[in-house]
């Protein structure tokens, strides 16, 4: 604009009010376009939000009545307590695992303690071969003596399953989770698969099942899936369900790790796509079947260190050779001990831990700590698949195992310093 069209200003009017009114404009213009974006966020948040809950099926437990076991409040907040269980019905030849048609049904089968502090966890596992009473309520079947554990998931689903460990542990169960194990493999898939130590490759074609050893083997969804069903090792069958156990729990604890990992949480499209296949492969009762309320419960878990999660195996112990029951198990009074104090929310004591408990926390490596010269059974096998105790920090955190750290295509077998542990498929 020229001098001469500029409009002459009068005395003592502010210099610069054209400045400020586009400074206004300016400001207005950015206000109006954070509100629009938090509008669009937010609806975007909204619809995937709802995309998740659509994912996830709600069954009620009012069949369970009112005369469950007693809540224990410690006040210091709430426990809880969530069963979570595998669904491994499947169709086609080649599935059934056990000689059970159509998949194993639930073969799986975890509860999730909560302290109410959210300062520990314990994950207990019950193996399918225990022998227990199943109650009528919540079966939709008359109450049976001396059954063998899975048979409550065929017989009523899970809320069966619920009834039958309150029945048993006398713990009362907040909520349950159900896994389609197929699902579970989508789930490995979205976070790019995740890295396992496997002392030797896990081989059963009569079922098409195939894990490549390694250290770290890096399972896709198909091969996680493989691990955590397999009843062969090597040459030999797991005649009960501990050495399924134990799989099934480095495998969680691995992926746990890897799910934490910056490898993951940075990568919005592994985090949403996690999230779409975990929603898609979960069964919930009602109140849990929204991501809302599991977010809510994820949260408090924060500040949970990987060495408080342990995973433990329920005590057992087989019963006697001429038994109508033998090959099967029976709880011992440890594992009373422990549902006692689960039920009441404290700590689990050494003691009962010691040879049936892991934590989430990464084991140093194998190949990094076995010495060149020690035999392989320089170490006694102990009595039940055992693990470091929590208390003993890794050295070697899961978070550097990366899929760009992919062990190369023909992995030499880690050393184990257990027999029993390579037996079982998993690394001392």
């Amino acid at each position: 604009m020229s001098d001469e069209s500029r409009p002459e200003a009068g005395v003592g009017a502010p210099k610069r009010k054209g400045k400020a009114a586009r400074k206004h404009t300016v400001g207005r213009v950015i206000l109006i376009s954070a509100v629009v974006l938090a509008l669009v966020t937010g609806l975007g948040t909204i619809y995937f939000i709802r995309h998740l809950n659509g994912n996830i099926d709600g069954i009620s437990t009012e069949v369970l009545g009112e005369d469950r076991p007693e809540k224990v409040y410690t006040g210091n907040g709430e426990a809880l307590n969530i069963l979570v269980m595998g669904d491994d019905t499947r169709s086609g030849e080649g599935n059934a695992i056990d000689a059970e048609s159509g998949g194993g049904g639930s073969d799986t089968t975890i509860l999730v303690h909560l302290s109410a502090d959210r300062s520990r966890a314990y994950a207990v596992s019950v193996p399918r071969d225990s022998i227990v009473n199943r109650p009528e309520d919540g079966c939709d079947s008359p109450a049976v003596t001396e059954v063998m554990w899975n048979q409550a998931y065929t017989v009523g689903g899970p809320v069966c399953t619920m009834a039958q460990l309150e029945e048993n542990a006398d713990v009362f169960v907040d909520h349950f989770v159900v896994v389609d194990f197929n699902g579970f493999g989508d789930m490995v898939d979205a976070v790019g698969g995740v890295p396992v130590c496997v002392p030797e490759d896990i081989k059963d074609p009569a079922h098409a099942i195939f894990v490549p050893k390694g250290d770290p083997s890096l399972l896709t969804g198909d091969e996680a899936l493989d691990y955590v069903r397999a009843r062969y090792v090597g040459e030999r069958i797991q005649q009960n369900d501990i050495s399924r156990i134990r799989r099934q729990q480095e495998f969680i604890g691995a992926l746990v790790r890897e799910v934490k990992s910056a490898g993951t949480l940075t990568r919005l499209d592994k985090v949403v796509n996690f999230l779409d296949a975990a929603t898609k492969s979960l069964t919930t009762d009602d109140e849990l079947s929204s991501v809302t309320r599991i977010g809510k419960i994820a949260l408090q878990l924060q500040n949970v260190g990987l060495d408080k999660i342990q995973f433990v195996t329920l005590p057992t112990d087989y019963f006697p050779s001429d038994s109508e029951f033998r090959g099967k198990v029976f709880w011992t009074p440890e594992a009373a001990e422990i549902w006692e104090l689960i039920k009441n929310d404290e700590v689990i004591p050494p003691r009962l831990l010691k040879g049936n408990a892991t934590s989430a926390e990464a084991p140093a490596s194998s190949t990094a700590t076995a010495s060149p010269t020690t035999p392989p059974d320089s170490e006694s096998p102990s009595e039940t698949p055992s693990e470091t105790p929590s208390e003993t920090p890794s050295e070697t955190p899961s978070e550097t195992a990366s899929p760009s750290e992919t062990p190369s295509e023909t992995p030499s077998a880690p050393a184990t310093t257990d027999p029993e542990d390579r037996i079982f498929g998993v690394c001392a």
